[in-house]
């Protein structure tokens, strides 16, 4: 065979050797290529931190809740509770975290659910510190919701079981905040005199006292005598004060009667009666505003008073921190 013949052949065998050295190299490379393109090794630092756990530890996720409770965003701390109490079922601040939860509430103005998540920890709890507590929360609960025979229900509840003074003379305090809203002074008077002598000059009881003393009795108005006063259109409402009320009453009624006598007097006894028909309705308005002004009159004077205790005298019971725990503490102050 001439040289001719053989050099195509050892082109042939050169392009089959290439080609074969080339595929056995290829999945190196590849694993090569792939490893700088997509790395899964460890040493890659943004692989290593996307594979770290995250772990919640219970005093992480209390204090997150307490975040919010403090920052006063109460319904997204009533969710980061109720996930404390969820996954860390057997933490020792289980009951904090349900009692925290109708602080939530009451702070957020939801008395009524407040009411149910102080109830259910009483009965599951009993006579506890945070149970104990919860009833003076239901009471000023159903006070901001104006049903004071069940404010005052719970407070007597709490001074019969309870043993300890210092929760027991704050219920009589709490209480005869309750009797002064409904306006009953002695009861009021006669709770806060239940209140220990340690005690007194926490709760400005002497202030409260001298302001009781000093403010009653309260100038009032009798509704019986407006409504009488009544007759005299305008005469009722003069006697509650309201000078401007009398006279549009006395010109009105005064003018109306005047129209019907006239009427009656030329003969035109169908005007008078219309007349008269009308005047009636106005004249029995008269009498009923006197006596609702006499009412009004009554309790905006209490109002007064009230707000006279409350910003001189009152101070509140608030959540405090104390150590590793929460304890409660006396700020000034709050209303009812």
């Amino acid at each position: 065979m001439d040289s001719k013949s053989c050099s195509p052949l050892a082109g042939w065998v050169a392009f089959i050797v290439s080609l074969f050295l080339f595929l056995f190299s290829s999945p190196a490379k590849s694993e090569s290529i792939q490893t700088e393109i997509n790395p899964t090794n460890t040493s890659n630092p943004a692989h290593s931190y996307a594979a770290q756990e995250i772990v919640i530890d219970p005093e992480c996720q209390f204090q997150f809740a307490e975040h919010y409770f403090q920052n006063g965003e109460y319904y997204r701390a009533i969710g980061e509770y109720e996930r404390f109490i969820y996954l860390f079922p057997l933490s020792n601040k289980i009951e904090l975290a349900r009692y925290k939860i109708g602080l939530c509430f009451l702070n957020g103005e939801k008395y009524e659910e407040a009411i149910k998540a102080f109830d259910e920890l009483i009965e599951d709890y009993k006579n506890t510190e945070y149970s104990l507590k919860s009833y003076l929360k239901i009471s000023r609960a159903y006070a901001l919701l104006k049903r004071y025979d069940a404010a005052l229900t719970g407070i007597k509840n709490l001074i019969t079981i309870v043993p300890n003074q210092e929760m027991k003379d704050e219920a009589y305090y709490q209480g005869g905040w309750v009797y002064l809203e409904m306006g009953l002074w002695e009861k009021a008077q006669e709770y806060f005199e239940e209140i220990s002598v340690q005690n007194r000059k926490k709760y400005n009881l002497k202030e409260i006292l001298m302001g009781l003393d000093r403010k009653l009795p309260l100038k009032e108005k009798n509704p019986t005598t407006a409504g009488l006063l009544a007759i005299i259109p305008g005469a009722g409402h003069l006697y509650c004060e309201r000078k401007k009320d009398a006279l549009i009453s006395f010109l009105l009624n005064g003018a109306m009667i005047y129209a019907a006598y006239e009427a009656f007097d030329h003969d035109l006894d169908v005007i008078g009666g219309i007349i008269t028909f009308f005047e009636l309705g106005f004249y029995s308005g008269n009498i009923y505003s006197a006596v609702n002004s006499a009412h009004k009159y009554n309790r905006d004077e209490r109002s007064k008073f009230l707000d006279y205790l409350k910003k001189n005298t009152k101070v509140n019971i608030s959540l405090g921190k104390h150590h590793e725990g929460e304890s409660l503490s006396l700020v000034c102050k709050f209303s009812f």
